[in-house]
């Protein structure tokens, strides 16, 4: 897997769309200025009136000896800091050089209006990209379009690959917390905190900051809702394409990290803190390969004390609403290996429990089932089931179980004349922000993204998402139903056949049958 072609599936290799422009203020508009703890900052302003602060520092540089710790207060600063560029990329493949850098801590600020009038609602992002690419500086998560909603809208960078996810036993040893690695999630728990102290200067509610996130973010920002270090920095969570997993345990971090020291012939923490970031990150790569399947997430002991998926099975995650949800078609060739034989690779993951998978895939016969024309072929539904779909149901099922406000969504929009392949892994992303300048979006699209937008601000909003006063503009939009164990119901965004047309349908049931065998496999594994 390159980081290529993630990019290609997350979307994330859009042309820079003219919503990227904050234009500066006119001489007769002063620019925005905020005075933090740590001193003043100085924004622009749009056309229109909102103001945007970007590379606002939330932690201090985490070079040289802070290479591989806990995330630090940011520094104060002299004078006014301009705040009208981003911060570069923290380091990653295919993204060298000036764009990017261990010195990436930075934070941005999008309000709907200036001067604030009143206390907004919060929503704080944070990127996927495996836990190995992404940036804040990606145009399709410009602010801007999604702010104008009426909400404070914040995007972090956080540390990635063996910068984030590095664990290594003399780390642990050396640790007041006997832990290591799990370095992104602390520094999305210090964006979550800056918030907590800073987002009232800017007009926000520190007390309603909603988190969302997609992909390895969604991942993240799930498992966070187990960590005791996060509790009490937010109040809801939006969760795209990454359910609840169960990581490996910190030995297994802590081997990776030994080996790689061997590797690179540095079996001191101090010789590798020594050595160059290209040359650790040459040395792990470009995609997974260094961070498994868990995308580098451990068990530490000290972000995450015991298993995520055992505390949500438990309902003993922290007591917030959440909307969760997944893709039409996710994993696609050749982003995704497929299985040669799907009925062996069946029987393999499920074993007892693989005549009841393989029935609710209607391959307990010789012959395949005909492709659905929302959810595509068997094999696509298998592996957008396995990786993303039926996780969102069990821990929406478990969530829920815990008294709980929980919603699910399927979105289903696929790109015009691809309608055979459903909508892939991060294609709902622009919709969200808002970012659908791009040519291969019409102006169905762009009302899609509207109502999507209405959906994700009111449930920030309120706890639910069908409280935006936008929402009259659709009399016909129906009312999303709350999920709950019986009906298991979902909006599904957008699932009319008819590509002209803007409509989301509320169902039940997404692909119950085979969720339910998942969810008791699961069931297995935890009483293991």
């Amino acid at each position: 897997m390159t980081l290529r072609h993630l990019r290609n599936i997350l979307g994330l290799a859009l042309a820079v769309c003219s919503a990227q422009a904050i234009s500066q203020p006119a001489p007769s508009q002063p620019a925005p200025t905020v005075t933090l703890t740590n001193g003043k900052l100085r924004g622009a302003l749009a056309p229109s009136g909102e103001a945007v602060f970007k590379g606002i520092p939330f932690a201090q540089p985490p070079v040289g000896n802070l290479r591989w710790r806990e995330p630090l207060p940011a520094q104060p600063w002299p004078g006014i800091r301009d705040a009208t560029t981003f911060s570069p990329a923290c380091v990653q493949s295919g993204n060298e050089g000036a764009s990017s850098s261990e010195d990436c801590l930075y934070l941005n600020v999008w309000t709907p209006t200036w001067p604030m009038r009143s206390p907004a609602a919060v929503m704080l992002w944070i990127y996927g990209g495996g836990n190995f690419a992404g940036a804040t500086s990606d145009p399709i998560f410009n602010g801007e379009a999604l702010a104008r909603h009426g909400v404070i809208l914040v995007t972090a960078n956080y540390r990635l690959g063996v910068f984030g996810f590095f664990a290594h036993t003399e780390l642990t040893r050396a640790s007041p917390h006997h832990s290591s690695g799990n370095y992104g999630l602390l520094d999305q728990i210090a964006a979550m905190q800056w918030v907590h102290d800073n987002i009232a200067k800017f007009g926000g509610d520190p007390t309603n900051v909603t988190i969302f996130g997609e992909s390895a973010g969604s991942l993240d920002i799930n498992v966070l809702m187990a960590s005791p270090l996060s509790r009490g920095l937010f109040r809801r969570v939006i969760g795209e394409s990454g359910p609840i997993i169960a990581p490996p345990p910190l030995s297994d971090g802590e081997k990776k990290g030994v080996d790689l020291a061997a590797k690179l012939n540095a079996p001191t923490i101090a010789q590798l803190r020594a050595l160059p970031a290209a040359t650790l990150q040459a040395a792990t790569g470009q995609g997974l390969g260094y961070l498994g399947a868990n995308l580098g997430v451990t068990v530490d002991g000290w972000v995450l004390p015991e298993s995520p998926i055992k505390v949500f099975a438990e309902g003993r995650e922290q007591h917030v609403d959440l909307m969760l949800g997944s893709n039409s078609q996710e994993l696609q060739k050749p982003f995704f290996p497929m299985p040669a034989d799907l009925r062996q690779a069946i029987t393999q993951q499920y074993g007892p429990l693989a005549p009841r998978a393989l029935a609710a895939y209607k391959l307990d016969s010789a012959t395949d089932p005909a492709p659905d024309p929302e959810l595509g072929p068997v094999l696509a539904q298998w592996a957008t089931d396995s990786q993303f779909r039926c996780g969102t149901e069990a821990e929406l099922l478990w969530h829920t179980a815990a008294k709980n406000r929980g919603y699910q969504f399927q979105f289903s929009r696929p790109a015009v004349g691809k309608e055979s392949l459903g909508a892939p892994h991060g294609s709902e992303v622009p919709f969200v922000f808002g970012t659908l300048d791009n040519p291969r979006y019409n102006d169905t699209d762009r009302e899609i993204s509207r109502f999507v937008q209405l959906y994700w601000t009111s449930f920030a909003r309120t706890g639910d998402p069908n409280n935006h006063p936008g929402l009259r503009d659709w009399p016909d939009v129906p009312m999303w139903p709350a999920f709950d164990a019986d009906t298991r119901s979902f909006m599904d965004i957008n699932s009319s056949k008819d590509q002209t047309t803007a409509k989301p349908l509320a169902k039940r049931g997404l692909q119950r049958e085979a969720c339910d065998v998942y969810t008791d496999l699961l069931k297995s594994k935890l009483s293991q």
